[in-house]
């Protein structure tokens, strides 16, 4: 029985889709009420779109906020809370039909939504993916685009939302979400016209992803190189997971004075590199590793946890952590205590730090330092020596190995690749990914380390710069003339949008793993083969010699 369709994530079951529960825990109701909630963005993004095409003011700034965060709220992890995705179409339905009166009173007309068999009320959540979602496209090349592209978007506006957070906004990027939203739903575009659209949608994630680390470093100063700790102190603890760093700022500010600790967890821990969260003595470093290990990581960190994004992994019915898990933002799991905004924008913490106050200190479960912090600033600083490296052959190549990593045993291959790869390369990294190598001794190049962490996963921005600068001082024409190969891991939909902004840069020849996305029919896997270079992953020695030798 098919209750639901979803293969937008890297362990989408069998590598074709999940179809009766999500393999990432989402039930099917809750897939299909997120199916839907898509489905009413691209109505509201119709009318949107239209209004923009005839300079019709509307509440521009609030619809592109909320049309960011139910995108983002639909990604791989994020939010598992039915009621709460069910809220956000409801709230959906009713800015679509005071744009549709704004429009009516300007003599516009709208396409015909009824001919599109939009739902006017919120109580049909029982659709299938069939009438709303990604089945209802029966070509499947055209499908395997708009996907593409949706996933694109998802990604996009995560980063987005968190330039938004810090005060950094873009109307262009926003209007462009929508438009795209709009041209899936109602232009019979062609094959050819979509794969524009998909190189559009990267570009225009440069852009997201320039804005986002615009925001972080005017905000947060450049990130420096930092040795991070990994140990425990004897205080109470607050672990703090996932991308937002408007998050972690407010928590800092609120825990100091109190006696509570704070660390990082999984994509969380590149925090510890900007310089103006470093004044606060009482962040102490990061617990643990990649999102997937969090079930056993929460139950020994014994305090409270605050998810600021997505990558939640729902808990066990014994999880002795799971009344300590706090959410906010898009996030959402029931029973899990969701910290909302107040009319300021501001949030308030205390429930989280009193019940830090109650509990014991965490466990230790490994104890020294990682080093990172080397997005494009700081590599631009070393760039003579970087160069120096590379002309004394010294540095033979460079292994962009940036993305995501996940539960399957196949990941494990990046560990044993990253460990094999001969002692005058150097890995580039983002996202979380990393915590499949950065923690083994894999020395350095003449003081250069052998794994340059550049942050979180929209930190791939920093690669690319780092890769343009490197071609720059080569006085290379082409960016693929570089000696980098790109080994890159994915997972959700944040890496895809990494993915289609290095596309859209020229980057061609990217290796991508452990398995080719389910949403990509033959045929246009044929396409980014043939254009583009892209290609799976074999086994280690072989792709060494393949890629490396």
């Amino acid at each position: 029985m098919e209750n639901m369709f979803c293969f937008q994530c890297q362990e989408t079951a069998k590598n074709q889709g999940c179809t009766i529960k999500g393999v990432c825990g989402k039930d099917y109701i809750t897939a299909n009420a997120m199916d839907l909630l898509i489905f009413t963005l691209q109505g509201i993004s119709v009318i949107t779109t239209e209004l923009r095409a005839k300079s019709v003011s509307f509440a521009e700034k609030s619809v592109n906020a909320f049309v960011r965060d139910a995108l983002f709220c639909t990604i791989t992890n994020a939010n598992f809370d039915e009621n709460s995705i069910k809220e956000r179409i409801t709230a959906a339905l009713k800015l679509r039909d005071e744009l549709k009166a704004i429009a009516s009173e300007k003599g516009i007309n709208l396409p015909s939504l009824d001919a599109l068999n939009w739902h006017t009320t919120v109580d049909k959540y029982d659709v299938t993916a069939k009438v709303v979602g990604v089945l209802k496209e029966k070509d499947e090349d055209i499908r395997s685009l708009s996907e593409l592209t949706i996933y694109g978007l998802k990604g996009m506006a995560a980063y987005a939302e968190h330039a938004a957070r810090l005060g950094y906004e873009d109307a262009e990027i926003d209007a462009f979400m929508q438009k795209a939203l709009n041209d899936i739903i109602l232009k019979n575009r062609s094959v050819e016209e979509l794969i524009g659209l998909v190189l559009e949608t990267g570009s225009f994630g440069v852009k997201t992803m320039a804005l986002l680390d615009k925001a972080n470093t005017e905000s947060y100063g450049n990130p420096e190189i930092t040795t991070v700790n990994i140990g425990v102190s004897n205080k109470p603890g607050i672990l703090i997971s996932g991308h937002d760093l408007k998050d972690m700022e407010e928590l800092l500010k609120q825990t100091e004075g109190t006696g509570v600790d704070v660390y990082t967890h999984s994509e969380m821990l590149p925090a510890n590199y900007y310089p103006k969260f470093k004044k606060y003595k009482h962040f102490v470093g990061n617990y643990g590793n990649a999102w997937w290990k969090q079930r056993e990581e929460f139950e020994s960190f014994n305090g409270p946890i605050l998810f600021t994004t997505n990558c939640i992994v729902p808990p066990s019915k014994n999880a002795g952590y799971a009344d300590k898990v706090f959410t906010t933002n898009s996030t959402g799991f029931p029973g899990f205590t969701y910290i909302k905004e107040d009319e300021n924008g501001k949030k308030d913490f205390s429930q989280i730090i009193e019940l830090a106050k109650t509990c014991k200190a965490p466990e230790g479960i490994e104890e020294g330092t990682i080093v990172g912090g080397f997005a494009h600033n700081q590599v631009i600083q070393l760039a003579d020596k970087v160069v120096e490296a590379v002309k004394g052959g010294d540095i033979r190549k460079f292994v962009v190995m940036a993305g995501c990593d996940g539960r399957m045993k196949a990941r494990g291959y990046y560990t044993d690749f990253a460990d094999a790869l001969p002692k005058d390369t150097v890995i580039l990294t983002a996202g979380c990914a990393k915590y499949r190598y950065n923690k083994l001794p894999l020395g350095d190049i003449n003081g250069i380390p052998r794994v340059l962490d550049a942050g979180q996963c929209n930190d791939s921005y920093s690669l690319a710069v780092i890769a343009m600068k490197l071609q720059e001082a080569f006085g290379l024409e082409d960016i693929n003339d570089l000696p980098i190969v790109y080994n890159i891991a994915w997972y959700e939909q944040k890496a895809v949008i990494v993915l289609l902004a290095l596309l859209s840069l020229g980057v061609k020849n990217i290796h991508l793993g452990p398995t080719l996305p389910a949403f990509l029919s033959p045929n246009v896997v044929n396409v980014l083969v043939e254009n583009f270079g892209i290609s799976g992953i074999s086994e280690v020695e072989d792709d060494m010699e393949a890629w490396i030798a």
